[in-house]
């Protein structure tokens, strides 16, 4: 008797609630049919949804994303018939729509009492929703250009992920060759929205984009220093150089890691290939003549310098490290027992390193701390009084 009154109470609680729930569907179903209120009839179904008891109701789930669809649908014919429609609602709208039917489809996919899926609206809803999937991914080139990224990395998010959705899944079968440009957005946006974890979400896929595979080692790499990432960092700089071996971000990036380690072997070995690529490549013949100045190969290093002289007469470091390297050379001669001859190559060096310092402080003439030193010892070793004198007052005065 307990059991049967219990069985009637719970009808009797479920009836109003059964009926309000046909009453409301029919009502958004009215207004999509008429095209107007379309917000009322979403909101008709989202005050459903609020109730637990509907949560599984896949008329619900239907009937709300048909009125999603219904708006878009509104704006893309006005958009047709060159009519007032703003842009960017309309892409907002389409991802909308997209996230209406794939969480109605999850609702469709559940199994059922006897663990059998067997989603009813799949196909169709498919079939509706796939033409209109590029505009997910032209959105999000859109927000991009306007310098909107959180809704750019909304919209490439949606259209990457809507691939390997099941809803689609008949449609997944070819590949999707602007999954890459997708993920590039996403790794440019999120970037620009200062987060590693969203730039670095679909950088596999952006990789594959070859005609921007520059850009997106560029700023994978920037993600990659900003979470102290030294791994993935030095891996991108690598990829980088190899593809493009005279390009600076990648070139002076690498040199200098290896360079800051004092691994000058493997330096040098980054020096040559890029200068095997172009050996007029000014960034490495600079390093290269720092390389040789510091491991004290100061001959090679005059050879470089002079080089780069003749290509860019107005190369500063270049007369700095041909001058440094001279001095070098005398100070290595005066090392030991110095006899007469070798005093002579001793004033030689000086001699020849004097043009190169004081051409130095031509170019560089804030730089006093760097070329004066060096020049009050040439002047001072080669006898030149005149010039001496003039180089202490102007250290003293500092």
């Amino acid at each position: 008797m307990k059991r049967f009154l219990l069985i009637t109470l719970l009808l009797i609680s479920i009836v109003p609630c059964l009926n309000a729930q046909k009453k409301e569907l029919a009502q958004a179903r009215t207004l999509i049919k008429s095209g107007k209120e379309l917000d009322k009839a979403i909101n008709l179904m989202d005050k459903l949804l609020r109730d637990s008891l509907n949560r599984r109701n896949m008329q619900v789930w239907q009937v709300r994303a048909e009125a999603i669809r219904a708006q878009y649908e509104q704006g893309n014919e006005r958009l047709y018939l060159k009519q007032k429609q703003d842009t960017a609602e309309l892409f907002l709208l389409a991802r909308k729509m997209f996230l209406a039917y794939q969480q109605a489809d999850s609702i469709d996919a559940l199994p059922d009492r006897k663990g059998r899926v067997a989603p009813k609206y799949r196909r169709r809803n498919a079939e509706y929703l796939h033409p209109y999937r590029k505009n997910l991914f032209y959105g999000g080139n859109y927000f991009l250009k306007q310098e909107r990224p959180q809704e750019a990395y909304n919209m490439v998010q949606t259209y990457i992920e809507s691939y390997s959705h099941p809803l689609f899944e008949e449609y997944a079968k070819e590949p999707d060759r602007n999954i890459p440009t997708a993920a590039y957005v996403a790794v440019v946006a999120g970037h620009q929205l200062n987060s590693p974890q969203m730039s670095l979400k679909y950088a596999k896929e952006a990789l594959q984009d070859t005609i921007r595979l520059e850009n997106t080692l560029v700023y994978l790499s920037e993600t990659y220093f900003q979470i102290n990432d030294t791994t993935h960092l030095v891996e991108c700089l690598w990829r980088g150089f190899e593809n493009l071996p005279t390009s600076e971000y990648f070139f002076t990036r690498l040199y200098d890691y290896y360079n800051g380690k004092h691994e000058a072997d493997t330096a040098m070995m980054v020096v040559e290939k890029a200068l095997a690529k172009d050996m007029k490549f000014m960034p490495a013949l600079n390093a290269k003549s720092d390389l040789l100045l510091n491991l004290g190969d100061n001959n090679k290093c005059v050879d470089v310098c002079n080089d780069i002289i003749a290509l860019e007469p107005k190369a500063a470091n270049a007369y700095y490290n041909a001058g440094a390297a001279y001095v070098n050379m005398a100070i290595k001669l005066n090392e030991g027992h110095v006899d007469a001859a070798r005093r002579k190559q001793i004033r030689e060096c000086y001699s020849k390193a004097m043009p190169y310092m004081e051409k130095y402080k031509e170019l560089e003439p804030q730089l006093k701390s760097k070329w004066g030193p060096v020049l009050y010892d040439i002047y001072l070793k080669l006898n030149l009084g005149k010039k001496f004198e003039q180089m202490e007052r102007l250290l003293r005065s500092n």
